[in-house]
């Protein structure tokens, strides 16, 4: 039987868990939600032991990565997967980013360096932009009123449905993916302001006011989100893994929440 070990059974990992159960996989994982405890080495190691295929989501900890810290040595004949950050690219003024793009420059220094660290493992490291889907999209933020439009003329982000991811990485797992990085994004950068306009529209909202990034009263950590600009480019999944987004740009993710509301 395929099984799979999950470390942090978080929101995205847990799309990934649900795909592949549904495959008839076993999922033994960390976390709140999980069956396991990650300070539990000896169940831990017996559930290494047992799986064929082992995923992390667990970020970056005291600038190192807490799963190959304490777990590594017991990984290392496994399938290894990666959910990393396309915020290791950094701030490129709004250019496009493919996997070959210097990474380790940007605010996300220890993300970088864990990132490298799972490729150097033999890892697979699936590179995530901005991640929504069910319960976690601007709709949200709009209800609580906390969604902002920011005059910053030409900054873009990429974004996924957090169902493109969980696609992605089964993917990799079905066709055996060659170690390395991939870019799981949607086929359409845009501004956040785009996004929210779409989100109003759809649920016959007016946009929130144009403020600037200094008169919205951000948190520090986002304000950090607007620190970046790029494009992130999702051709070599495309070619390795025979991946294709289902919402392909948030006008098609966010109609299909919309309708699922």
């Amino acid at each position: 039987m395929n099984r799979l070990l999950i470390f942090g059974l978080g929101y995205t990992a847990n799309r990934i868990a649900d795909t592949l159960r549904a495959a008839g996989w076993r999922i033994d994982a960390t976390g709140s939600a999980g069956n396991l405890s990650f300070d539990d080495d000896a169940a831990v190691a017996k559930a290494a032991q047992a799986a064929t295929h082992v995923l992390s989501s667990v970020p970056p900890a005291d600038d190192s990565d807490p799963v190959l810290d304490r777990y590594g040595a017991i990984l290392q004949d496994k399938w290894l997967g990666y959910l990393s950050s396309t915020g290791v690219y950094g701030d490129t003024q709004g250019a496009w980013v493919d996997e070959a793009s210097p990474t380790g420059g940007g605010r996300r220094s220890a993300r970088a360096a864990c990132d490298s660290r799972w490729l150097d493992a033999g890892g697979r490291v699936f590179r995530l932009p901005g991640i929504y889907g069910p319960g976690r999209s601007a709709f949200e933020r709009i209800e609580q009123g906390k969604a902002h439009r920011i005059d910053l003329p030409g900054q873009v982000f990429s974004r996924v449905h957090v169902s493109d991811i969980a696609a992605g990485v089964v993917a990799a797992i079905e066709c055996d993916a060659a170690p390395g990085a991939y870019n799981l994004a949607d086929d359409l950068p845009s501004s956040q302001n785009s996004v929210i306009e779409e989100a109003c529209r759809l649920l016959g909202r007016p946009a929130p006011p144009l403020q600037s990034l200094d008169g919205a009263g951000l948190s520090h950590m986002a304000r950090g989100f607007y620190a970046e600009n790029r494009r992130v480019a999702n051709g070599k999944a495309k070619r390795m893994l025979g991946w294709e987004p289902r919402y392909p740009t948030y006008r098609e993710g966010l109609a299909a929440l919309r309708v699922q509301a």
